[in-house]
């Protein structure tokens, strides 16, 4: 199915409960799925959806602007701020379903995914319980952290400066891998299995590159000063062996309204795929929107 984005059209799948199977029937309550940055909803959006329908939701899984499916250009650039509008025209869509019930909506984030949804839950008081899955929260400490400290970020700072000089000029968009073992460039230059394994997240709808000048507003994203402005009922679900956790717990402990931390164990792209920490995340997030929803 595709609906109208703020700036392009969006492609989503929304997946639905079985009445036979959930004992349902008539209009149940809505959720958002995000996944990780740079991703197509095929590689975790559309598993996250399908669990929680078979849980009793009508979950909706999308392709943000320039990716995957949807419209929109440059293709392949991480904007934070876009992908935060396109969770809401999103959740705009799903309420006005005549499958949802109500005027109000859950989201799921998974990865950086968490990012958007909790911005789009400051924002949007329609947001009544939000799920971050193995959320990556981070601020600029946490990205002096991972990014080679000051230098480093003010060195992709500099590489998107002539890569933004250079689409404004030409139109074209500078890229490098989003993940490689071999070119030091990449956004995550580490052999990561989910991503390169054809048979877990290296699929063909994915093309593995990330715009070189979306890098300042990756890094200047604080997701951790959001905390406090968000009221939506908040579970996070991550692991000690996770992406930065301690963005997580800090985010945890900035938080206004309810909040329930639960720990599990798993390294992040466990909870992409991995059947054991997919179900123990979804049971957690379709248990929280019951009760918060």
């Amino acid at each position: 199915m595709r609906f109208a984005g703020d700036t392009a059209e969006l492609a989503g799948h929304l997946f639905l409960p079985d009445p036979a199977a959930t004992g349902q029937g008539g209009p149940v309550a809505g959720v958002v799925v995000a996944g990780t940055w740079t991703s197509v909803k095929e590689q975790m959006a559309d598993r996250y959806a399908e669990e929680l329908a078979r849980r009793g939701y009508a979950a909706l899984s999308f392709d943000f602007s320039g990716y995957g499916e949807s419209d929109g250009e440059p293709r392949d650039y991480e904007s934070p701020e876009l992908k935060v509008r396109d969770i809401r025209a999103a959740a705009d869509f799903l309420i006005g379903h005549p499958a949802v019930e109500g005027e109000y909506v859950g989201a799921l984030g998974v990865c950086a995914g968490a990012m958007y949804a909790s911005a789009f839950a400051a924002q949007d008081a329609r947001v009544r319980s939000l799920a971050l899955v193995a959320p990556w929260l981070h601020d600029r400490r946490l990205c002096e952290e991972n990014y080679g400290g000051a230098e480093g970020i003010d060195a992709k700072k500099a590489a998107a400066a002539l890569a933004r000089q250079r689409y404004e000029q030409t139109g074209e968009v500078a890229y490098v891998p989003v993940v490689s073992g071999s070119d030091p460039e990449a956004a995550m230059p580490f052999d990561i299995d989910f991503y390169l394994n054809p048979q877990r997240g290296g699929i063909a709808q994915w093309p593995n590159r990330f715009a070189v000048m979306a890098w300042p507003g990756w890094l200047d994203f604080d997701a951790v000063a959001l905390a406090p402005q968000v009221t939506a009922s908040v579970l996070l679900v991550h692991s000690e062996d996770a992406a930065i956790p301690d963005g997580a717990r800090r985010f945890h402990d900035g938080l206004a309204g309810e909040r329930t931390f639960l720990w599990t164990d798993g390294v992040q792209f466990d909870f992409y795929d991995q059947p054991r920490q997919v179900t123990f995340a979804a049971d957690a997030a379709a248990e929280h929107f019951a009760r918060t929803l």
